[in-house]
């Protein structure tokens, strides 16, 4: 991301206490009902991983999900639980090399910045794989289907066909899958939350650049039987888990936060201006006249006459639309904003689609190997549309201020973490009939302010 909308940002105290929940936890003995957690293996991406503000770094991986399940875990036998941590002191990593994101004061406002002019380069050339195996398989980038492929840590296999993530986790990068790895910890519990990048890598390109995982097709490339090989893997030897489904890209704040319609027009000669500069496209119904306020960018649209349009309610501008390009070279307005950072209805149908029947497919799975099931989908939606109060303290969807997702708009801050961690817990106790307590939020905070 090269650049951001200034954010008038609230000073916020994470300071609150459970309430009924604690009262709760003190009366009920804890309990593993009936399953076994001593080996809890966790199988996922960078959300699993502990990816936040567009890097991989120590911070964000210690409140992973499975890091802070982990630990609730302990209370009822788990055991060890170990993550290829980075260097507490390093700026971190991300897919573009970058720096992780911090928020610093810019031109009189806080903004998120990148920490470094560079990522860390060391994570990616150093090898933490003698301190595994490692429990938190979690791993930035990789699809489902990436997950069961072979050799997935070989830079041989070229740019794009191997992870440098996972190259420096596993000891045999030649030829270990990400699925290999976790089945031979032999968990006795695991987590499954994969298929989130195999609809991000589209929607994230605005629909260019990467495309939908289908259903259909072998293990590796069709989403129904690489779901399938992960489940058979893992519960091979008895080990019982639970699967979490797929967020809607709509209750992610790198879709949200720019409006369809943020192109706002201050004077009655910017108005005129573009009016006359867009008469053709007026008469033909692809623009509206153009007014004082608030108005739809200019989009590229190669299937209408001229190439451009404007944006319709419903359509989606990405974060990661160089915001100076708004502000001060005419981008959304004289030159039409690039299919690269734009969602169109139709690309937002298929996104949708796609999530619709991935949640089936997963709920399914469940339902027949009588697995725990997390509607993390649901539970982000609501915390979009209502907000998630807690001790006086209303958490949403909203970026940077509404303290749920990090800096890079995709990913959850600590307590977006405890927040997931606890819909597993939820879902678990339920499922196998145990107590296993929530971690207590008091201790966590949202995006860090300077």
């Amino acid at each position: 991301m090269k650049s951001f909308q200034k954010y008038i940002l609230l000073a916020s105290s994470f300071a609150f206490l459970f309430t009924a929940c604690s009262k709760e936890q003190a009366l009920t003995p804890v309990s593993k009902g009936n399953a076994d957690f001593s080996k809890y293996v966790a199988l996922g991406n960078s959300l699993t991983a502990g990816y936040a503000d567009n890097a991989l770094y120590y911070a964000g991986q210690k409140v992973s999900y499975p890091n802070l399940l982990a630990q609730q875990f302990k209370q009822v036998g788990g055991g060890e639980f170990k993550q290829p941590l980075i260097d507490p002191n390093s700026v971190g990593i991300g897919g573009g090399l970058n720096a992780k994101l911090i928020l610093r004061m810019v031109n009189g406002a806080l903004a998120p910045v990148p920490a470094a002019p560079m990522g860390d380069l060391t994570i990616f050339t150093n090898s933490v794989a003698s301190q595994g195996p490692f429990n938190n398989m979690g791993v930035p980038g990789a699809k489902l289907t990436n997950s069961v492929m072979p050799g997935y840590g070989n830079a041989a296999n070229g740019l794009g066909n191997y992870n440098p993530f996972f190259t420096r986790m596993t000891t045999q990068p030649t030829t270990a899958s990400m699925l290999l790895d976790a089945v031979a910890q032999q968990a006795s519990f695991f987590s499954v939350f994969l298929g989130n990048n195999d609809l991000l890598g589209y929607a994230t390109g605005g629909g260019v650049g990467d495309v939908i995982t289908p259903m259909a097709g072998p293990a590796g490339v069709g989403f129904e039987l690489s779901y399938k090989k992960v489940l058979d893997e893992m519960m091979n030897q008895g080990a019982k888990g639970v699967l979490i489904n797929l967020p809607d890209v709509t209750s992610a704040p790198f879709f949200t936060t720019i409006a369809y319609n943020g192109l706002v027009l201050t004077r009655q000669g910017q108005v005129d201006s573009l009016n006359f500069a867009y008469a053709p496209l007026i008469a033909g119904g692809l623009v509206q006249q153009f007014q004082v306020g608030a108005n739809g960018f200019i989009i590229a649209d190669t299937g209408v006459p001229g190439g451009r349009r404007q944006m319709k309610a419903g359509e989606l501008v990405l974060l990661s639309t160089p915001q100076d390009s708004l502000r001060n070279a005419g981008w959304g307005s004289i030159k039409p904003l690039a299919d690269q950072y734009v969602l169109n209805k139709t690309e937002v149908g298929n996104i949708t689609i796609a999530k619709n029947s991935f949640n089936q497919k997963i709920k399914s799975f469940a339902d027949e190997r009588d697995l725990a099931y997390v509607d993390i989908d649901r539970f982000l939606q609501n915390a979009k549309t209502h907000g998630i109060e807690l001790n006086g303290r209303n958490f949403t969807t909203t970026f940077v201020t509404g303290g749920i997702f990090s800096l890079d708009g995709i990913h959850l801050t600590p307590i977006g973490n405890v927040f997931l961690a606890n819909e597993v817990i939820k879902a678990v106790n339920t499922k196998y009939n145990a107590f296993i307590p929530q971690v207590d939020p008091s201790k966590f905070g949202g995006v860090k302010f300077p």
